[in-house]
């Protein structure tokens, strides 16, 4: 009974399940109260006891339906060798070859499930490693030896025999393949994390078209739970600092026992945020995620007003309103992208037209190389900025060394910035995300 829980328990926890070592011990009781023979009560009851949430409830879901579906390889015959395994009865000791003749499946899965166990197939992670297990399973199940009987019967003149010995092979072995694809199914959750986390660290014009989707959704939940956890840490500030005179006074008539407290509370803001996107060349892959990771932060913004640059400068907050953010981010490049980048013209621009829109409530974030093509950078503007706004950000998806070099602008820009930091992918982006929303109130 304690082999299949505890590869149960350990697959779940590998698709991201927390179970602790006291949730366990449950497990392992309850399993022994009600057996493994009742399939939707041990399911009943592992779900009661290993998942918490509504995620991991899920995953248990997905997890128990995939672990507890043995290897097909056999009818009612087969699921009976099943439970007799998990009861811990011995297998029958027979060679590969005779389990094959005689259509042994039963004999095959136990024969299967144990040399599954003793190479680790529980271990897969990544399909690449698909063939390689199962050619483990097939040689610890006796190919070796299996094979050597297959030649000794075409030197004896038996082709017939032979053939059909290696057809009973390839089809054990598409068996055995089903078996692997089983346990890369259950390692499919613990994968996705993975190249989630790998993904949040690759530069963002660097991302393969097939990522780009993903990405989105990396960012959408990025901003859910920056929203979610700063909306907590509000509600929580918002009480502010206990006010000693008040509370005395108050609770005079209780000879001083503070009952009924006061609170120096005080005003707390959403951040209002400018956002100043360069849209041409590289820099567009970054701008689009930034305008994502906004937009997406609505609940936690009072406003967000976004403007788009190359050669020059364009409001982009009405088709960001009427369109997704993706169908929107295609007709702004479309319109102004990928063009040669001039700072000074496009900053003027905003002078021009949008310095109102930037108060002492308002955080302003500049997305852009400040590479301006050997321009008037018009820096004068960004001091601006700087006198006007409670926080200016400048993101610039370059290193730092590269700062200052050929035609970048950037340390004529960079005293007039409150924070100025390397921002190459998405996990710089929720860093600076995160600071603003600390600090933006």
């Amino acid at each position: 009974m304690e082999l299949p829980l505890l590869g149960f328990l350990q697959t779940a926890r590998r698709a991201g399940i927390r179970i602790s070592a006291a949730e366990s011990l449950d497990a392992f009781r309850a399993v022994e109260t009600i057996g493994l023979t009742d399939r939707a009560a041990l399911k009943d009851v592992l779900g009661l006891v290993v998942a918490k949430s509504r995620e991991e409830k899920a995953l248990f879901e997905e997890c128990f339906e995939l672990y507890f579906t043995r290897a097909q390889l056999g009818d009612a015959d087969a699921a009976a060798a099943a439970r007799a395994d998990a009861d811990g009865s011995p297998a029958r000791n027979a060679s590969l070859a005779d389990m094959l003749r005689e259509n042994d499946r039963a004999g095959l899965t136990l024969a299967l499930e144990g040399a599954g166990r003793r190479i680790g197939a529980a271990g897969i992670r990544f399909r690449v490693q698909a063939n390689m297990y199962v050619q483990q399973i097939m040689q610890e199940m006796g190919l070796a030896e299996l094979t050597r009987e297959i030649e000794r019967l075409r030197a004896a003149g038996d082709d017939a025999a032979a053939d059909e010995l290696e057809h009973a092979r390839d089809r054990l072995r598409a068996g055995v393949r089903d078996y692997v694809e089983r346990y890369l199914a259950l390692a499919a959750p613990a994968e996705n994390v993975w190249r989630d986390e790998n993904l949040k660290t690759v530069p963002l014009w660097r991302l393969d078209r097939n990522d780009v989707e993903r990405m989105r959704a990396i960012v959408r939940a990025l901003a859910k739970k920056l929203a979610t956890r700063y909306g907590r840490d509000r509600r929580h500030r918002r009480h502010g600092h206990l006010d000693v005179r008040r509370t005395l006074r108050r609770n005079t008539a209780y000879d001083g026992v503070p009952f009924s407290t006061a609170w120096k509370k005080r005003k707390l803001e959403k951040p209002r945020v400018v956002a100043l996107c360069d849209v041409s060349g590289s820099v567009a892959p970054v701008a689009q995620f930034l305008l994502l990771f906004l937009h997406s932060l609505a609940d936690a913004l009072s406003d967000v007003r976004s403007f788009a640059f190359s050669s020059h400068l364009i409001d982009v907050s009405d088709v960001l309103a009427r369109e997704t953010v993706e169908s929107a981010i295609a007709e702004i490049v479309k319109q102004i992208g990928f063009r040669s980048s001039d700072y000074g013209r496009s900053l003027a621009d905003f002078k021009d037209g949008f310095m109102d829109e930037v108060d002492r409530r308002t955080s302003v974030i500049v997305m852009g190389d400040a590479r301006s093509n050997y321009s008037n950078p018009r820096a004068e503007i960004v001091k601006a900025l700087y006198a006007r706004a409670k926080l200016v950000i400048w993101l610039n998806p370059e290193s730092r060394p590269s700062w200052g070099t050929g035609d970048s602008e950037m340390l004529r820009y960079l005293p007039y910035c409150h924070i100025a930091r390397e921002c190459a992918n998405v996990r710089d982006l929720e860093r600076t995300m995160a600071e603003l929303l600390t600090r933006g109130t």
